[in-house]
């Protein structure tokens, strides 16, 4: 058997150096479970670590308050005839004389159409003059004109109609069937009316929301609540705007887990369990059931409360943290809500750095024992 040189011993053991360095320096899908806690203000980090418990999962249970103001939920029905601004009228005017003011010879009507109501209420009519419109019934504006003709003709009869227009209507838009701009008339004076006016949402009920903006109010209230709370269903009002969208909340899954994506909420209210199982579980050949984190900035309300404190001010970084394993841990998990912007995380478990290693260092003893054949040879 031939010696090996010493150049060729040399060769041997560059082979084992940058085996060494290569078991040393590991990729991996992100932090471990130790580097996640040396991030710890107990320790070099500026993270407050906290293990979910029932009092951690009561505290940090937030869902957005979404509703109408006060100013919004008390105004009243609009009156189905009341004329405004913007509306057009017809009027029809019977007179009892062979000549009338406004009838011809051969018919003793006439008929005025499309009298629009100008931007400070008025119509003008002849022989009338400019009559005030906005705010009156067609009776009560016909019982007006009837006065004001009657000095210039004997007993008119006068017919008013009224036709929906631009100062009654409202701009429907978003995730409904049929955006567009729609008049309120009497079947369609509420909210829910309107949108089913519109041809209702096409986006699942559970993650609608409703943005209604009247001047400068805007309130959201989520769709579900329209149908179990009735007085929510409030009085639309003329330049109403309404928005209709999906909720937009989400939040982000990262580590050994089944897939990683951002992942917005497909319910008003979503547990550490449904996050992980909306991106496939853990997984079963990576994934440490006993490092499972949650990152989030928390206010400084949640903070205190948390914490025991009351000198935290601005945004506090947390990590949550769940253990699958433990004997309430599913329990824990399952009570625990994600929020929006949450960053979900599963650790590896530690065996897999090593089987990395193992892996690596076979790898690396074969192309070295392949080098020294090739070494013998020479």
């Amino acid at each position: 058997m031939p010696n090996l040189t010493r150049p060729g011993v040399s060769k041997l053991a560059l082979l084992a150096v940058f085996a060494f360095l290569a078991a040393c320096d590991q990729p991996r899908s992100g932090p471990g479970k130790e580097d996640i806690f040396e991030g710890s203000v107990m320790r070099q980090g500026n993270a407050f670590i906290v293990s979910v418990t029932p009092r951690v999962s009561q505290v940090t249970k937030a869902t957005p308050a979404l509703g109408f103001s006060h100013a919004l939920r008390s105004a009243s029905l609009l009156g189905a005839d009341s004329i405004r601004s913007g509306d057009v009228v017809t009027l029809s005017v019977y007179e009892n004389v062979t000549e009338g003011l406004l009838a011809g010879t051969e018919t003793p009507g006439a008929i005025l159409e499309e009298l629009q109501v100008d931007s400070e209420g008025y119509i003008f009519v002849p022989y009338a003059g400019r009559i005030r419109a906005a705010g009156q019934t067609p009776d009560a504006l016909r019982r007006l004109l009837t006065r004001q003709l009657d000095e210039q003709t004997p007993d008119p009869q006068v017919i008013v109609r009224r036709v929906s227009g631009d100062g009654t209507t409202v701009s429907v838009l978003g995730a409904v069937t049929t955006q567009g701009v729609y008049p309120i008339e009497r079947p369609t004076r509420t909210l829910t009316a309107m949108l089913a006016s519109a041809g209702g949402v096409n986006v699942r009920p559970e993650i609608a929301q409703v943005r209604v903006t009247r001047g400068s109010q805007q309130d959201t209230v989520w769709l579900q609540d329209l149908f179990d709370h009735p007085q929510l269903d409030i009085a639309l009002r003329g330049g109403d705007r309404i928005l209709v969208e999906a909720d937009q909340r989400s939040f982000t899954a990262l580590g050994a887990t089944g897939r990683t994506e951002r992942v917005t909420f497909e319910s008003r209210t979503v547990s550490g369990i449904e996050a992980l199982a909306s991106v496939g579980g853990l997984d079963p050949s990576r994934a440490d059931p006993t490092g499972v984190f949650v990152f989030r900035d928390e206010p400084p309300e949640i903070a205190n409360a948390l914490l025991g404190r009351n000198d935290l001010i601005g945004d506090q970084r947390f990590v949550y943290v769940l253990d699958l394993t433990a004997p309430t841990g599913m329990f824990e998990a399952r009570d625990f809500a994600i929020r929006d912007k949450d960053t979900v995380y599963v650790t590896e478990a530690s065996a897999i750095g090593w089987s990395r290693t193992i892996a690596t260092l076979t790898g690396t003893l074969a192309t070295a024992t392949t080098a020294r054949r090739v070494l013998l040879d020479d």
